[in-house]
């Protein structure tokens, strides 16, 4: 690194100027940083995510905000975070960005003694101030790649949003969701009074989160609702990695939790993490890590169906990074673990995903809307 300009970090991220261009989009059509606001990076020493970072921290600092860019060694789903990047928080920032290469790590303290925000208990003080007291906005990007960034960021967020809200629209007066896909999926949960997120890239007020890229309608289903199959068949996450499937993985699923997992050396390794998931959360409770009662309930949740989700954004494609694979058209997911109405927490959210699904909504009166058809958007 040869010099550092007044404004941000050094002369090479200006010689990306296609990185430079999908920053920009990201800190002023995305997230619409205003000056002087406080903006938080996290991202580790990994060349693809720190240079991401790096370039929006240039571009938050010329929209006239004041960055701060912290590194952390890498972390996995089941990591903690460093102490420092957890204090950062008892700042107030308006802006945080998760820029790594797994995730930005568990919140000790905040797992010990959960944060509570009108009666919901939250794990992590990131949680906390987004979607509680709604005092900082964000996106994360965990294991995002250069050429993902600057090929799926720089999109038409207002064609996306309408995508996103026609499909948000019929999901919220649904009481039920079911999909279907020709490789075995079959699988019907239940919405009733569940909100429907929009990931549609705009992060402009407080309480507003997504990734980036951008680009699905998500839910967490009624947890105790979900009854039927999922076959995985593109892609899906475990503890340690993003795999792209080989042999299709089964998950036969009762009661809303998953009671068997079943295919080739893929199906193995996400059993592994969700045994994982359940071993840890008690002896977390056991070390005190998690308070006094919460390690079943913890292990019990690492089995929840925490989501599914609809891929919006034209510029995604499946390749085995689910940061992107779960973007892309053509595609649904579902998350094994932890969900987004915080009534079921877990130590994973496990990501896969279902192709060429169909996903039909039924409403109170019995009505079914296709919302999408082999594949095929409807709506």
């Amino acid at each position: 690194m040869n010099s550092q300009s007044s404004s941000g970090f050094s002369s090479w991220v200006g010689s990306d100027p296609e990185l430079g261009a999908a920053a920009k989009v990201a800190v002023q059509e995305s997230l619409k940083i205003q000056r002087d606001e406080k903006v938080l990076i996290v991202t580790n020493p990994v060349p693809d995510v720190s240079a991401i970072s790096m370039a929006l921290f240039d571009a938050v600092a010329a929209a006239g905000g004041k960055p701060t860019l912290i590194y952390q060694p890498v972390k996995t789903q089941l990591d903690f975070a460093e102490e420092i990047v957890i204090a950062a928080f008892e700042a107030q920032p308006d802006v945080v960005l998760s820029i790594s290469a797994e995730k930005i790590g568990k919140d000790r303290d905040g797992i010990k003694t959960p944060y509570e925000w009108d009666g919901v208990e939250y794990d992590h003080v990131f949680h906390y101030q987004m979607y509680g007291a709604k005092t900082l906005r964000s996106f994360w990007s965990p294991s995002v790649t250069r050429d993902m960034f600057v090929r799926t960021v720089p999109i038409d967020y207002a064609e996306l949003r309408g995508r996103c809200g026609r499909i948000a629209a019929i999901l919220d007066k649904a009481v039920s969701v079911r999909v279907t896909s020709a490789k075995g999926t079959d699988i019907t949960v239940g919405i009733t009074g569940r909100k429907t997120f929009k990931d549609d890239g705009n992060l402009s007020s407080p309480g507003a989160g997504g990734n980036l890229p951008a680009g699905e309608a998500f839910f967490s289903p009624v947890v105790g609702s979900a009854e039927g199959v999922i076959v995985f068949d593109g892609s899906i996450v475990s503890h340690q990695r993003d795999i792209l499937i080989k042999t299709p993985i089964r998950a036969t699923v009762k009661g809303g939790f998953i009671t068997d997992v079943s295919g080739g050396e893929e199906a193995k390794e996400v059993l592994e993490s969700i045994s994982l998931a359940e071993r840890n959360a008690l002896e977390f409770e056991a070390a005190g890590k998690l308070p006094s009662g919460k390690g079943e309930t913890y292990a019990r949740n690492a089995r929840n169906i925490g989501e599914l989700g609809i891929g919006l954004n034209p510029k995604a494609r499946v390749s085995g990074n689910m940061l992107e694979d779960e973007k892309a058209f053509r595609t649904c997911h579902f998350a094994i673990g932890h969900n987004y109405d915080e009534d079921a927490p877990a130590l994973i959210h496990l990501d896969g995903l279902v192709m060429e699904p169909t996903i039909v909504a039924i409403m109170a009166n019995g009505r079914n809307v296709v919302i999408e058809e082999a594949g095929e958007l409807k709506v």
